[in-house]
């Protein structure tokens, strides 16, 4: 997946065993807006996951992504749990994770049109996450609305701390 007009070379590719230190490290750098990750969650993942992968940039691991369908009844979060009630089948994007030095290069846009496409690959009609709105993520908000989500639902999570906006993009099949 070489492009072209970038000086960038962007791979993205699926998560390796030794990929784990990366993925906790910069988990871990942003926990505080992410669910905390331990070896034996990335192993849960990498098991588990519909998608589970590394965006590279030149080489250097710069990104991951999680996504899961539909039907893990062992995995607890209160978001996946909403949509495993409103929703038949989904794709839900539990994170994306973009190091601090290589953001606003338009990784987030390449992984999203990858997860677009698997979604579509797969015959899964609709694709799921959510954005925190208490605290508000303004440029979060912003960026899923110009990839085509849509709010579906709000729910209070952690006990009262954190509001999210439920947000869904259909899936032309």
């Amino acid at each position: 997946m070489h492009m072209a007009n970038s000086k960038k070379d962007i791979i993205i590719r699926d998560v390796r065993n030794d990929d784990a230190a990366f993925v906790l490290d910069l988990n871990e750098v942003n926990v505080e807006v992410l669910s905390p990750m331990d070896e034996a969650r990335f192993r849960y993942f990498k098991e588990n996951s519909e998608m589970f992968q590394i965006a590279e940039v030149d080489g250097r691991p710069a990104a991951f992504l999680i996504a899961l369908r539909e039907g893990l009844p062992d995995y607890t979060s209160e978001n996946y749990i909403w949509f495993s009630k409103n929703y038949g089948e989904f794709l839900y994007v539990d994170r994306i994770v973009i190091g601090e030095e290589f953001r606003g290069a338009g990784l987030g846009r390449k992984i999203y049109e990858g997860v677009f496409k698997h979604a579509e690959d797969t015959r899964v009609p609709v694709v799921t996450l959510e954005v925190d709105i208490i605290p508000y993520n303004e440029p979060s908000l912003k960026f899923h609305e110009a990839m085509g989500f849509k709010e579906v639902g709000q729910q209070i999570i952690r006990g009262g701390e954190i509001k999210v906006s439920l947000q869904a993009r259909e899936i032309s099949l």
